[in-house]
């Protein structure tokens, strides 16, 4: 059975296929910290929403797909698959995150872990 964590990591990662990025925000505390681990951290609210409005740019189809989910109290770990179109470009993405929940329901840390390289070689292709 799944815990509160992980029903709020799954219902979070639904929401990215609404591409509504004042819903997405609305899963962040205040203070959150998210971290694409190739990159540099984006730390509180206004800096987590000027990078996923970055990452949103373009973008006209994406889905998470949650493969695998295991949690630990409030923190839970995904194995997913992230596809997204973008300028017209379909692309798939291995991913694995790290999500740590707060008490009030909130996402106050979010860490994925993939393969950039992956990554940029389906952007240029």
């Amino acid at each position: 059975m799944s815990s509160e964590a992980e029903s709020i990591v799954s219902e979070f990662c639904k929401t990215w296929s609404r591409l509504n990025l004042d819903q997405i925000m609305e899963f962040f505390t205040e203070d959150a910290v998210y971290h694409n681990i190739p990159l540099k951290p984006a730390t509180g609210k206004e800096a987590i929403r000027k990078t996923i409005e970055g990452l949103l740019k373009g973008t006209t189809w994406l889905e998470f797909k949650i493969l695998n989910s295991a949690s630990s109290g409030h923190l839970v770990f995904n194995e997913r698959i992230d596809s997204f179109e973008v300028n017209g470009k379909r692309m798939s993405l291995p991913v694995a995150g790290v999500f740590e929940t707060a008490p009030n329901g909130k996402i106050k840390a979010w860490r994925d872990y993939f393969d950039m390289k992956m990554f940029t070689d389906q952007m240029k292709s």
